[in-house]
């Protein structure tokens, strides 16, 4: 137990100071690494594992325990103790159970910290392997760990494994051992689609001789559909890797990938330390136990001179976009932050506590944070410093600002640390220093809202629309514990949503999450569904899917010769997208129906094969083509132009900010929750209901719409869209890294296409507007969520 699990932790803190605590595992980090290394030991590697772990309850550490324990696991030397299946297909008593422990992580910001962790833990020298930016090509520091003996722990992103594949194609490389411990943070997001699909692609199968009759082998020809079998096969379950997820929000599809098939007939987890279990030992505090909402009313005023017919699902939103974003409401929401933080959390944890404001967009932050600053500098609260967090480049008020320039030089990577500072534990403060600037309110916008770990926060002011999972990872920052805090310390503000929908929100994740099997002739249903109409040739799809494999092959690794290549695929689905716009843009409105149909039962065939071909072994070339296929004709189908809404010129006349309650929402027991899974549903096109400007109006004072984003732009959009960096970015980044790499190749092909915008393209590329950065930020978050779709990747359902 001393050698293994207890730990003297060093961190630098923000004033430099090195503080040593140490670490001894709580019952549940111990009873879950002896209970999987237990059933690891007994039935080797080709096993998956789920771990729901509640947020707040230690899962980083949990996992640094399990990675070095699985480093040096052996089967037992007596025979009688392994499992005789596992005997019987290779595991002998007293060897190494895997030879090779790699920890994924599905963002930059989580792999720092997990990496941090897990290297904390190391007590031999070289044990541990960080892949990072700062050493080199990711995808070459992957090869070389791999290949190496030492090394036994890897910690790297999901998405270097795509440029590993197309690494070791341009440079063959001997992978050492072949059995391999993969350990996954946040599997509901991270572990399905094409990204996940490369890792195994790299680690299954290995040590195959090449003249084996095993569909796994490498042979020097092989025909389509035998290729095809052989990519359906590489999305299956491989016998020499193991899976051990962890989340603390498990999907219905996270419980069928990892979980364990229970007697009663469900997926469960493999092990459960529950949101209600955690409360009630006291390691974690409950954030909805002091819910306070508010609710902002307004009066708008249409001064257009006509009346004028719009659809109210565009319009309602650009109406809430224009009352949410004036400068009133936010002057009154910035006010009642400030002086509630002031009132309740300022003087909490002998003045420690620290709050978070957490925004819609970019926009909404920036505005936000000034607005703070400016109330708290008109009251003279100048000990009230306040940091705003988000990601790339803003057009705000006509200039370009960053994350460091609005926090006056100090750089993203400094902001962690810089807010958790506090000058009641700087020594040199108390010896009567000046000590560092503190910061006590965050503002963010998409960053820090999962896998931050800040004790000090005791305080959350909402203002954006939460659902589902996104409700349960945002709210739970508040909930660590440390010296002082308590839960009478915490408090949420919510301006944007009702208390009970929050509770609904966390209702799954309390207790244990279990889910029913997929019925696997779904996908039997689903192909049905897409081939009824007759828009897609077996031929056609033949065609594509052997230039498709062939272009793999000649590209070898290269992604220049790839770009080139894949763009040329695209000629192999040119009839198909004749024949469906066709069928679109027909005077017959059953048509128009038919083609909207298809577009979506096609989806919802990608949706499933990508998720389903993981856990049953279909094996079926005429399933994995139609995949294809249809993964890349969806980026090719056209839609009908419905039109954007001009809602003219309307202005705010009234605003009113009342405080509705204060709710103690928390959760009682109530047992297991059944998530829904797939289901054989497909949706199609809604036909625009149309109402004067006016009575929308009325109708949105009564009751505003929430925000979402629209496509405005549809031909650079899809041109974008198709590009393979673009899609690439979305499978590997959350929504504000991708746009990284999507900003820039949307606003070429907005470029390419400025004669035939007319003033869209002017506007567009007008330096002194805001249009261009609140159009990228809409067609970014759609395109983001599309491929993920596309590929299998699905996030938070709303």
């Amino acid at each position: 137990m001393l050698e293994r699990f207890v730990h003297l932790h060093k961190e630098k803190g923000a004033d430099g100071r090195t503080r040593k605590k140490l670490i001894f595992p709580r019952y549940h980090q111990w009873h879950v690494v002896r209970k999987l290394t237990a059933h690891a030991a007994r039935h080797g590697a080709g096993h998956n594992y789920l771990v729901m772990a509640s947020a707040g309850s230690g899962k980083s550490n949990t996992i640094a325990w399990l990675g070095h324990r699985l480093s040096s696991l052996h089967t037992s030397t007596d025979p009688a103790d392994l499992d005789p299946d596992a005997t019987a297909a290779g595991l002998k008593p007293g060897s190494p159970v895997f030879d090779k422990v790699i920890i994924i992580t599905d963002r930059r910001s989580l792999d720092s910290q997990l990496r941090e962790t897990v290297g904390s833990f190391e007590q031999t020298a070289g044990l541990v392997v960080k892949i990072d930016e700062q050493h080199g090509a990711k995808s070459e520091q992957l090869a070389q760990a791999l290949s190496r003996e030492t090394g036994k722990i890897v910690t790297v992103t999901l998405h270097t494994f795509p440029a590993l594949v197309d690494y070791l194609r341009r440079n063959p490389t001997e992978i050492q051992g072949s059995r391999f411990a993969i350990l996954v943070d946040e599997a509901h997001s991270s572990q399905t689609g094409e990204a996940a699909g490369k890792v195994r692609e790299v680690l299954r199968d290995l040590g195959l001789d090449a003249d084996s009759d095993d569909e796994g082998a490498t042979t020097a020809t092989a025909t389509t559909d035998l290729r095809l079998k052989r990519k359906a096969k590489s999305r299956q379950r491989a016998a020499n890797l193991s899976y051990f997820a962890f989340t603390a929000t498990p999907k219905a599809k996270t419980l069928e990938e990892f979980g364990t098939l229970g007697e009663d007939g469900k997926y469960h987890p493999f092990h459960t330390y529950s949101m209600r279990q955690a409360i009630e030992e006291g390691f974690i505090l409950d954030p909805l136990r002091n819910y306070v909402t508010y609710n902002t009313y307004w009066k708008l005023v249409n001064e257009n001179p006509d009346e004028r017919e719009v659809d109210p699902a565009k319009a309602n939103p650009l109406l809430a976009r224009y009352a949410l974003t004036h400068d009133s409401t936010v002057a009154q929401h910035a006010q009642i932050i400030v002086e509630h933080f002031r009132a309740h959390s300022a003087g909490r944890l002998g003045g420690r506590a620290k709050s978070m404001v957490v925004t819609a967009s970019r926009h909404s932050a920036v505005q936000m944070a000034r607005s703070i600053k400016r109330y708290r500098d008109d009251r003279g609260y100048h000990d009230l410093g306040v940091l705003v967090a988000f990601s790339g480049i803003l057009t705000y008020d006509g200039e370009e600002t960053t994350e460091a320039k609005e926090n006056g030089g100090l750089s993203e990577t400094a902001l962690p640390k810089a807010f958790g500072y506090t000058r009641a534990d700087d020594k040199a403060t108390r010896a009567g220093g000046a000590g560092q600037p503190e910061y006590r309110i965050l503002v963010v916008a998409e960053k820090y809202q999962t896998g931050f770990d800040q004790p000090l926060l005791t305080t959350m002011y909402v203002n954006k629309k939460l659902t589902g999972i996104s409700a349960v990872q945002t709210l739970s920052r508040l909930n660590r514990t440390m010296d002082r805090k308590d839960q009478s310390d915490l408090a949420v503000l919510d301006f944007a949503n009702e208390a009970e929908d929050i509770k609904e929100a966390f209702r799954p994740y309390f207790e244990e999450a279990a889910t029913l099997p997929s019925d696997p002739n779904l996908l039997f249903t689903a192909q049905s569904k897409v081939m009824a109409p007759e828009l897609l040739v077996d031929a056609e799809m033949q065609e594509f899917a052997a230039a498709y494999l062939a272009a793999e092959q000649q590209a070898a690794g290269r992604a220049a010769k790839w770009e080139k290549l894949h763009a040329e695929l695209y000629r192999h689905l040119d009839p198909a997208v004749a024949r469906f716009t066709d069928l679109l843009n027909s005077d017959d409105e059953e048509d128009q129906a038919s083609a909207e149909a298809f577009r979506a039962d096609l989806n919802d065939y990608v949706r499933k094969y990508s998720f389903l071909s993981g856990i049953v072994p279909y094996a079926d070339a005429e399933l994995e083509r139609l995949y294809l296929y249809g993964r890349h004709l969806l980026n090719r189908l056209p839609r009908r132009d419905d039109g954007g809404v001009d809602i003219g010129e309307v202005d705010l006349s009234h605003l009113r900010v009342e405080h509705t309650g204060d709710h103690d929402v928390s959760l009682v027991p109530e047992g297991e929750t059944e998530l829904k899974g797939f289901g054989d549903g497909t949706g199609g096109a809604r036909e625009p209901e149309k109402s004067l400007l006016s009575e929308l109006i009325d109708r949105f004072n009564e009751k505003h719409g929430t925000e979402f984003t629209e496509q405005d732009v549809i031909t650079p959009f899809n041109e974008a869209l198709e590009d393979p960096k673009v899609r690439l970015a979305a499978v590997a980044n959350d929504e504000e890294n991708f746009g990284h790499v999507f900003d820039p190749v949307f606003e070429d092909k907005m470029m390419d296409h400025f004669d035939t915008m007319a003033t869209m393209g002017r506007k567009y590329f007008d330096p002194q507007e805001d249009f261009r950065s609140s159009l990228n930020r809409s067609a970014r978050s759609a395109a983001w969520r599309m491929i993920r779709r596309q590929e299998g990747v699905e996030d938070d359902a709303a």
